[in-house]
């Protein structure tokens, strides 16, 4: 039995704390994109697209 590839594919989402009331581009935000980024890439998925609800 051969091994089959898997493709890993990922959407990533970010979402606004009620805490941060920085202007423009939460830094929750900006945390939230880099650790799942990280987590991501360490895993092997591609990051396929990104939602963001900042606010």
């Amino acid at each position: 039995m051969s091994k089959q590839k898997l493709n890993k594919r990922a959407g990533l989402y970010y979402r606004l704390s009620k805490d941060d009331e920085r202007a423009g581009e939460s830094l929750s935000i900006e945390n939230q994109k880099r650790i799942c980024e990280k987590i991501a890439n360490e895993n092997g998925f591609e990051i396929v697209d990104e939602y963001v609800d900042d606010g």
